[in-house]
């Protein structure tokens, strides 16, 4: 561990003593009920308990309308045991429970802080799990909600034992147990954040891995952590680009003013970036319609352009229908990671973004990772970026991929793993190598680092090299010099190593509930019939998944064949960009003569915000996007799958490869 300064730490808490019934996450719906009926049940008696409990459960997308005291009466509103969801709004509000216990990967999919801010609004003190995702821990942290992974409080708490606030963060790092202990983030840089300084000294000469390097070219030094952290510390950093999005926006303002009153000084604004990316058609969403959200999403707007507009914020504003029929082009717009990819990120940089697919731009050779609304609020007033630095893992790609198998196969592949299905690599930073990532573009190398999310880590990357070059001159007008430090040493230290022969990995797509879920679509045994079929997303709606969907569909228009009586094709740009390369490449045309409904950059379908997402539990979907945890895109079955399957599939009217599909009109 490097040298901190010398601090006068929070005084010793008071032990705390639980309210002893406590909420089992478990795979019985008679358990949770009976929990929230009154009774208070064993732990024995709850198991199994769930795992992979999503923040899509926590708080599905369609209440994260609310960033206030609200959000209360909305935990666990989408957790599914069994076939039931046992769970109603206000269950927990007023309950009295104040510990919750779940499986592994507790926590896992977006950054949104809603979901543990929901719990402690709603009198949650304490989430006990397996293991966390690393965002979603991160955010607990921020607010002040206490985690563990020690069950053996489970029985002290039911007894009535008071538990010393030491052992609630036994094992974390030093800065997490004294951002807990000081309240929260917000408080803790108030008090602990007001010298700050970057590094002044050369770092130690051993090897490092890439992500080690960047960290040590943008860390900090504040009264309580090193500006040289390793492994396992306790972190601030500096970052060349923040960005957040309307999600995020109005929840940073409301903490941000109440906390530090009107108006705010940021720190260095021109790096802030602000996106309207995740509700151009919330008015064609069956679950924001359903639920009478609408006007709260626009009040949600209007509260990130107000707060925008008072600090002078660069902004990229939704595009409507409407707004794209009379675009000049001037009107840049898009899916918030992507276009911090195609616009902002440089190789070497450190971006951060509330967003869990922030490492989108990990494919440039970047550092960046997700964090939620606290961390990106107390970014915001003093520049500097949490992180416990992560280890690395390397994922060595042998071979390359075969014909018509892409990086959403492979990631797909990945996900099954049965390292990965069980943790191994939560919190780990994926460093992508090998033959095979040599032979890929920046757009297939982005579906990669963008899914480092749904494999658990805290981030994806992949050292620049001719092919990143090509993509800064080409696409950016970058004349871009790569620099001797570019890469990983020779003898960096990696906490694991994954071998994969690219040459045998299929088409994939992964079984609905969990992108963990994969299995080769050649081994799906029945016929899966489909109602609709969604092409779009950060993971698949750049310029080269639009190539996959132009290839099976001029394909398909050239034969005559259109999209399967009773199936919707909709396909959806991520970013302004991709859509004019799609014009000025003629790909339209087919698109139509199929029968696709082509939509506007946005997020869309994928956090269940537009058409593309279904309205019943009977439907089946074939998707491009990242997740399909229970609940995302709708209330019916998410199959995951990549850009030419799911095009072919819209064709055939039931889940097939692009392959298959040729065989059947060959």
């Amino acid at each position: 561990m490097a040298e901190t300064s010398s601090v006068e730490l929070p005084p010793e808490a008071a032990p705390l003593r639980f309210a002893p019934r406590i909420l089992f996450l478990s795979q019985s719906p008679a358990q949770v009920e009976a929990v929230l009926d009154g009774r208070q049940i064993s732990l024995a008696d709850a198991t199994p308990l769930r795992d992979d409990i999503s923040t899509d459960e926590i708080t599905p997308i369609a209440i994260l309308t609310h960033y206030d005291e609200k959000l209360g009466r909305f935990p666990y509103t989408g957790f599914k045991s069994g076939d039931r969801m046992p769970i109603a709004a206000g269950a927990m509000a007023g309950s009295g429970i104040e510990v919750v216990v779940a499986g592994r990967r507790y926590g896992k999919g977006s950054s949104r802080e809603h979901s543990p801010a929901a719990e402690k609004l709603a009198g949650v003190r304490l989430v006990i799990a397996e293991s966390f995702e690393r965002i979603y821990r991160q955010n607990a942290d921020n607010i002040g909600l206490f985690t563990s992974t020690d069950f053996g409080l489970v029985a002290r708490i039911a007894a009535g034992e008071p538990i010393p606030v030491d052992e609630l963060v036994a094992g974390r790092d030093a800065l997490a147990a004294t951002i807990l202990k000081t309240g929260g983030l917000l408080r803790f840089g108030r008090e602990f954040m007001q010298d700050i300084a970057p590094a002044d000294t050369v770092p130690d000469a051993r090897p490092r891995t890439l992500f080690e390097k960047i960290v040590a070219r943008h860390a900090l030094r504040t009264p309580l952590t090193s500006a040289h952290p390793l492994p396992g510390d306790g972190a601030f950093v500096r970052a060349d680009w923040r960005f957040i999005h309307e999600y995020y926006t109005g929840m940073a303002a409301h903490m941000l003013h109440t906390t530090f009153g009107r108006p705010l000084r940021l720190h260095a604004p021109d790096s802030i970036v602000v996106f309207e990316d995740h509700t151009s058609y919330v008015e064609e969403s069956p679950a924001h319609l359903r639920g009478g959200l609408v006007p709260n999403v626009w009040r949600m707007v209007d509260a990130q352009r107000e707060f925008a507009s008072a600090y002078g914020l660069r902004s990229h504003r939704t595009l409507t229908e409407k707004e794209a029929a009379r675009d000049d082009g001037s009107n840049v717009a898009g899916i918030s990671h992507a276009m911090v990819t195609e616009r902002y990120a440089l190789p070497g940089q450190l971006v951060v973004g509330t967003d869990s697919h922030t490492p989108h731009s990990g494919a440039l050779g970047c550092v960046a990772f997700g964090v939620g609304t606290t961390d990106m609020a107390n970014a915001f007033v003093t520049g500097a970026v949490r992180l416990t630095v992560p280890p690395s893992m390397r994922v060595r790609l042998d071979g390359r991929l075969g014909p018509g198998v892409t990086a959403k196969d492979l990631v797909l592949h990945l996900l099954a793993l049965p390292f990965i299905r069980g943790g191994g690599g939560v919190g780990k930073v994926f460093e992508f190598t090998g033959e095979g990532i040599a032979a890929m573009s920046t757009d297939e190398r982005a579906t990669l680092t963008n899914m480092t999310a749904e494999l658990g880590g805290f981030t994806g990357i992949v050292a620049p090299d001719a092919e990143t070059v090509r993509f800064l001159r080409e696409r950016r007008g970058i004349d871009f010099k790569l620099q001797p430090w570019m890469r990983s040493d020779e003898g960096a230290a990696y906490a694991h190593e994954l071998r994969i022969d690219c040459t045998a990995v299929e088409a994939m797509v992964a079984a609905p509930g969990d992108p963990g879920n994969g299995l080769p679509i050649a081994g799906v045994a029945q016929p899966v019939r489909i109602d609709i079929a969604y092409g779009g997303s950060c993971t698949a709606g750049k310029r080269e998944d639009f190539d996959h969907y132009h290839a099976v569909l001029r394909w398909a228009a050239d034969r005559g064949l259109r999209v399967a009586p009773g199936v919707q094709l909709f396909l959806q740009f991520g970013t302004t960009a991709v859509r004019d390369h799609c014009v000025a490449a003629g790909y339209l045309d087919a698109f139509e003569r199929v029968g696709a409904r082509i939509l506007q950059p946005s997020c869309g379908a994928c956090g269940n915000c537009g058409p593309g997402g279904s309205s019943d539990a009977g439907q089946v979907t074939v998707s491009a996007i990242n997740r399909n945890f229970p609940g995302r895109g709708g209330p019916g079955s998410v199959w995951l799958a990549s850009p030419p399957t799911v095009a072919a599939s819209a064709i055939a009217g039931e889940l097939m490869s692009f392959e298959a599909l040729q065989l059947r009109h060959g």
